[in-house]
């Protein structure tokens, strides 16, 4: 496609629009009402899995942001594994990253639907579930700053809430709040089994969880194209955006298992519900319901907007229906968003066709392509970094600590999780459909005969995209 200025996304995404959206994408409802699965499996030690996964996810995150700020476009991982690793790694890695979203999308409408039950129960799920979803493809024809603002409420009122939960719990825990002056303390931390009551055994089948809970905060890459001044906003972005949610998953994780013995949370609601119930707060369970409805929508934001930066950068380089790199007025890849709206009106019909089981799947199923994704985007930095000269790497503004160990030992742990997902019957699905999928795009590929139609294609303009 022509590189001409009518067919290009705009920067106008501030730092603190893609620190927040990528806080908006990570932190989904798994925390608020997900997390009691997750610490009936591993216990307190669930705080270890999500530091240590956090570590892993950091070092991800330093090998993306090394690429994305010596050449920020948009569709990034898929454009590096095209660069580095071939055409084909770009391709799948694209079409990947759109069915990975696509899914995630579908549960989180479904469950707008079930949120809104809480307040108006006569209307049907299927209603509220569509409502969300023309809501949020309206919301991404908006000029690219329109849409980056309101993320940025979406999410604080996210973050908002979980700094008031550990903020009142550690009341709890240290003053006695809520509890007649008499402080928690933390010794529910051990008291109940140990701090690992199943074993590390129990820490290892929770990585799945814990990973699913990391998915979304690559998309700083996929923003790379529209950022303003990105060399200095997505560094800081990545950065900030590690520790924010290392600190809101294990800070939170840390209140809620100081308060209550561990094998209670998940059996009476919410342990946010529980909590500021405790302080006395009376509308605590419509408050959260309202946080976990943003919460879904939000998600849902992000991925109709990742989808469809993701279908642009695929038709850019003619992999996808030409009219997917196409943009409107307002420089929104307006045909890419309808058609992942589209996929996702499916996934609403989906819902009532399949078992209730299947919402576990999704996760899984989920969580691979997230893994694939995460270990694309390693093996492109390592290519990447071996293809500078020695001065080149000197002068690199945003490096890898650690490298080359952290982009091994990060591979080694994807690899470990996806063992671990193989072993679990819960999630031994994602390992068939996963690999599965990839072969389909793989096929179609060489079908489609794109391997014979760019043997220079890492000499693209990249300003087209």
């Amino acid at each position: 496609m022509k590189n001409n200025s009518e067919n290009q996304l705009q920067r106008g995404l501030e730092e603190r629009h893609i620190t927040l959206m990528s806080l908006g994408a990570a932190i989904g409802v798994g925390l608020f009402l997900g997390a009691g699965k997750a610490i009936r499996m591993a216990g307190p030690g669930i705080m270890l899995a999500y530091a240590f996964s956090g570590l892993i996810i950091f070092f991800i995150m330093r090998a993306l942001g090394e690429m994305a700020i010596h050449k920020p476009v948009a569709g990034s991982f898929s454009k590096y594994a095209r660069d580095y690793l071939g055409p084909l790694a770009g391709y799948v890695t694209g079409w990947n990253y759109w069915f990975l979203w696509v899914v995630t999308c579908m549960a989180e409408i479904t469950a707008v639907g079930i949120y809104m039950e809480f307040w108006f129960p006569d209307v049907a799920r299927w209603v509220w579930a569509l409502a969300a979803l023309v809501i949020m493809t309206s919301v991404n024809f908006l000029a690219v700053k329109a849409y980056g603002e309101l993320e940025f409420w979406f999410a604080l009122i996210k973050i908002v809430t979980i700094i008031a939960m550990i903020i009142s719990g550690l009341g709890m825990i240290i003053f006695g709040f809520g509890n007649g002056g008499i402080p928690t303390g933390i010794e529910n931390l051990w008291n109940n089994g140990g701090f690992f009551p199943n074993g590390i055994k129990g820490v290892l089948l929770s990585l799945q969880m814990v990973m699913f809970a990391y998915l979304g905060i690559e998309m700083l890459g996929v923003t790379a194209g529209e950022v303003k001044n990105p060399e200095k906003n997505l560094a800081r972005a990545i950065d900030t955006v590690f520790y924010r949610i290392l600190i809101f998953y294990v800070g939170a994780l840390f209140v809620i298992m100081s308060i209550y013995p561990w094998e209670e949370i998940g059996t009476k609601g919410s342990p946010f519900v529980m909590t500021f119930e405790q302080l006395g707060v009376p509308a605590a369970a419509g408050i959260i319901n309202f946080v976990v409805l943003t919460a879904a929508l939000s998600s849902c934001n992000s991925g109709i907007f990742s989808t469809g930066r993701m279908l642009f950068n695929l038709a850019q380089h003619g992999e996808a229906p030409q009219p997917f790199g196409k943009v409107t007025k307002g420089g929104v890849p307006g045909f890419a968003v309808l058609a992942s709206a589209g996929a996702l009106l499916v996934g609403v019909v989906l819902n009532y066709l399949v078992p209730e089981e299947a919402f576990a799947w999704v996760t899984s199923i989920a969580t691979f392509g997230a893994i694939w994704t995460w270990g694309i985007i390693l093996l492109s930095q390592l290519k990447y970094r071996k293809s500078l000269k020695p001065n080149e790497v000197k002068n690199l503004k945003y490096k890898l600590p650690l490298y080359p160990l952290s982009s091994y030992l990060s591979l080694a742990f994807l690899a470990f999780v996806i063992v671990l997902m193989a072993i679990s019957t819960n999630t031994r699905i994602a390992v068939i459909v996963g690999p599965l999928w990839i072969g389909i795009l793989t096929f179609v590929y060489y079908a489609k005969g794109f391997h014979k139609r760019y043997p220079g294609e890492s000499d693209i303009d990249e300003k087209a995209v």
